[in-house]
């Protein structure tokens, strides 16, 4: 599956893995398959949509950013430039 709008611009692709080992944020044995920084306007009301939607505080973050997993484990960042 790829989410993208056209096939001359940048899209972002995803597939199933069989024996998937899902990450644990930040232990090295079981390894991130990725990770996104999704920039946003505010901090504080972006990461509470998304605990909203599921997503769950990691360890880590600042003033700037908050480190969060999806449901499956993948760690992902909401950063405020």
């Amino acid at each position: 599956m790829v989410i993208g709008d056209a096939p001359d611009r940048p899209g972002l692709a995803f597939q199933r893995v069989a024996e998937m080992r899902p990450p644990r944020w930040p232990d090295p044995e079981h390894p991130q398959q990725m990770h996104l920084d999704v920039r946003v306007g505010d901090l504080d009301e972006a990461e509470q949509a998304a605990l909203a939607l599921g997503a769950r505080k990691l360890p880590g973050g600042g003033e700037r950013f908050r480190v969060l997993g999806d449901p499956a484990g993948h760690p992902f960042c909401l950063v405020s430039f």
